[in-house]
């Protein structure tokens, strides 16, 4: 049988049936799937056992925490119970907040996200954060492996710097990615997956390329195997 492929689903779909045929079409070809907070918010806990099924994939519980220390270590207890395999908090929220985060779900890895792959360098020195952004990703990676995060979300474009910068026990994670000719939609700072992979990233994610083909398992199917050719 293939090995999936070190993809996260990004299942942003209109509603929970969607979601759950989504999660079984894609589970043969990939190792996760990813809940985002407009799918939690609307269909609170019970959207885990929905895509996760029977195939027992792994989820990635993206809620982006990210308030006082107390408030996050509390969030992060309350969805402990779900087994997500990650939970994603703000970097921005200091070491402390990751900390609470990390002692709060002690058995998922709380994987800090550094700077939004909507964000552009214009957009980043508008809200202060001065300089080439794999710069400021850097620092917050380690700020927030420090603090005991054991994954990190950041752009295609930064993880090799993130990467020299934290070393290899830490799982890299990376939104914007998008296949060779799609659209690239919101993201500013984007990479094809061979490339995200061929630079350190452990864990692609990926959204509509996928979910918005007419056969989801299909285009899984087809960029997993591109990653077997490039992968070492």
């Amino acid at each position: 049988m293939t090995t999936p492929a070190p993809i996260a689903v990004a299942l942003d779909a209109p509603d929970l049936e969607t979601a759950a045929r989504w999660a079984g079409l894609v589970t043969p070809h990939v190792t996760t799937v990813k809940v985002g907070l407009e799918l939690y918010l609307r269909y609170g806990p019970d959207v885990i056992a929905s895509v996760r099924g029977a195939s027992g994939v792994q989820v990635f519980l993206d809620l982006k925490l990210h308030d006082i220390p107390n408030t996050v270590g509390a969030a992060a207890r309350a969805v402990a119970r779900l087994k997500p395999t990650y939970l994603t908090v703000h970097a921005a929220g200091g070491p402390a907040m990751v900390r609470a985060a990390v002692e709060g779900a002690p058995n998922t890895q709380i994987a800090a996200v550094t700077l939004l792959t909507s964000l552009s360098e214009a957009d980043l020195r508008e809200i202060g954060i001065q300089g080439p952004p794999a710069d400021a990703a850097r620092r917050m990676a380690a700020v927030a492996v420090g603090a005991g995060a054991q994954a990190l979300v950041c752009s295609p474009r930064e993880v090799a710097a993130v990467r020299a910068e934290v070393g290899p026990d830490v799982t890299l994670i990376t939104p914007g990615v998008r296949p060779v000719g799609a659209d690239t939609q919101d993201q500013a700072r984007v990479a094809t997956p061979e490339d995200a992979i061929a630079h350190g990233a452990d864990l692609l994610v990926i959204g509509r390329p996928i979910t918005g083909a007419p056969d989801p398992g299909a285009a899984a199917a087809a960029i997993a195997a591109a990653l077997r050719r490039v992968s070492p």
